[in-house]
């Protein structure tokens, strides 16, 4: 993109800077574009009835994509966990760093001697933590605390249950669009990494004689993730950020929270992903630590209800007396929370992880399993524990009393959101908690953010060029964003945008199931590998 044209798109998104505070400019824009963002959702999350429960076609997809992989690489989620906790910790560093040649004298042909140099041959900007950590900024977040809150409000208990296994499934997915992303990655004249599903779409169509299908889809999800990266990326964390700031302080206006928050995003995301691989392997540990350690004091102080608890998420799962539409209805909403809460399928994480230092894709492959595993299996389940305990305990709410799509309290009869319900059975049992939560989220949302910036400068670049004009112009209008989705109320754009998310499933799971054999063969390399 030349840079005149660059800076004409600056200037078409400045006027929302400077009407960010005033309400009236919100309600114009959500007039405006509230029927173009309904469009294209009702694409996205199309429907289909299965035993009178409407289902989005995109649910469907990630499901029955997640279950053939983990058919198809022989339950390698469950199989190879322990290798992926190895590798992430960098026990089999001395496999992807190093590269032995036999050269003439060399009296150990083929050992590991001296003349065999780290990092010989290998590319890549972060280690296997650091772009775990990375991808799970992105996705661990107010899905964790919100989404599972009425996930389990809806479908009960039971919903618990069926959200781990789609996590489970889910682990699976991630290890293939890993291994691709690494696979078919570029590296810049500067060292820099481009991957994601744009190349291994383009290039791995391609080598599959399908070069213009792939051109085209990789396209469409370029479009699709810069878009998703402007709105759920980062308007919809800041705007809930600022929320919870708010109630806490009784503060009016968000405004000077997104400048504030805006500068810190800035000074990380200016540095590239080396920069946010090192934030975040320190944010992402210290905030899931902070939230699952008050987890489990919860539980831990609730130990004589916790018999009782398991019980219900069993009994629920499977019995006919489900809150709504029986045992189909709670495992929907299991799988729907878990789907959406990793994002495995989505593509995205491929991203991050094609940063990584390895000479084997299958590697990062198998460390991005761990993704799903600590999002969904660890920190949602968590979160659906103390929701579940605490109701038997407090008896806040009754499953599937809802007023809208939020949870009506027993206690006062009044509706809360999913953050809100979280906060509610939190305080039950620790006081206070409600700082601690706020914390908790406005350090999702910062992560969340450092993550989707990368993602969206990436398929900014791809459609754009790669050039410095390309990446401050893209950087720029992401901090304007981020103040703009703090101090506005912009509903439907950020509706669009997490349908743009969820529209990259599209193209990114069709692509998956052409290459599945490649990341097969991948798969099998670094095994023997680390095996010899």
């Amino acid at each position: 993109m030349k840079p005149n044209l660059l800076t004409s798109l600056a200037v078409m998104i400045m006027p929302f800077f400077g009407f960010a505070k005033e309400l009236s400019i919100d309600e114009k824009i959500e007039k405006e574009f509230k029927p173009f963002a309904d469009w294209i959702g009702s694409i996205v999350f199309y429907p289909v009835s299965i035993v009178g429960i409407s289902v989005p076609i995109v649910l469907i997809v990630l499901l029955l994509g997640a279950l053939f992989f983990t058919m198809y690489f022989k339950f390698a989620n469950v199989r190879l966990l322990g290798v992926a906790f190895n590798a992430a910790k960098g026990k089999y560093d001395a496999v992807d760093h190093h590269s032995v040649d036999t050269v003439a004298g060399d009296p150990t042909p083929g050992g590991d001697v001296f003349e065999s140099p780290q990092h010989e041959g290998v590319v890549g900007e972060v280690t296997h933590f650091q772009a775990l950590t990375a991808a799970l900024s992105a996705t661990v977040g107010l899905g964790n605390i919100a989404g599972v809150a009425v996930a389990i409000a809806i479908g009960g208990p039971g919903a618990t249950l069926w959200m781990i296994l789609a996590g489970f499934l889910g682990m699976s997915t991630k290890l293939v669009e890993a291994t691709l992303g690494v696979k078919y990655r570029e590296v810049g004249t500067d060292g820099k990494i481009y991957g994601g599903p744009m190349y291994y779409l383009k290039q791995g169509l391609k080598e599959k004689n399908m070069m213009g299908l792939g051109k085209v889809l990789a396209a469409i999800y370029a479009v699709f993730v810069v878009g998703g990266s402007f709105g759920g990326g980062n308007m919809f964390q800041s705007n809930q950020a600022a929320s919870q700031l708010k109630v806490l302080f009784d503060v009016k206006d968000g405004f000077w929270f997104g400048v504030i928050m805006a500068i810190l995003v800035g000074a990380v995301i200016i540095g590239g992903i080396k920069r946010i691989g090192q934030v975040t392997e320190k944010i992402v540990p210290f905030m899931g630590i902070l939230y699952v350690g008050a987890a489990f004091v919860i539980i831990f102080m609730n130990v004589d209800v916790v018999p009782e608890g398991l019980g219900q998420i069993w009994s629920s799962a499977f019995g006919n007396k489900a809150v709504v539409g029986g045992v189909i209805g709670v495992m929907i909403q299991g799988f729907r929370r878990a789907a959406f809460s990793n994002e495995a399928g989505v593509g995205s994480a491929s991203i991050a992880h094609a940063a990584v230092k390895t000479r084997f894709p299958a590697s990062e492959g198998i460390v991005a399993s761990i993704g799903p595993f600590v999002d969904t299996v660890v920190i949602c389940t968590m979160t659906a524990l103390v929701i579940v305990i605490t109701n038997i305990k407090s008896n806040l709410f009754i499953y599937g009393n809802l007023d809208g799509s939020s949870v009506v309290l027993n206690s006062s009869g009044k509706s809360v959101g999913g953050v809100d319900l979280t906060s509610v059975a939190f305080d039950s049992a620790i006081p206070n908690f409600s700082l601690i939560l706020t914390i908790a989220v406005i350090l999702f949302a910062f992560s969340t953010m450092l993550s989707w910036s990368y993602y969206g400068i990436q398929g900014w670049k791809y459609l754009f060029g790669k050039g410095r004009v390309s990446d401050l112009t893209y950087k720029g209008l992401f901090l304007l964003v981020v103040i703009i989705g703090a101090s506005s109320s912009l509903n439907s754009v950020v509706e669009f945008s997490d349908s743009m998310i969820f529209a990259m499933v599209f193209p990114n799971v069709l692509g998956l199931l052409i290459l599945a054999p490649k990341v097969k063969d991948e798969l099998k390399r670094y095994l023997k590998a680390i095996k010899e």
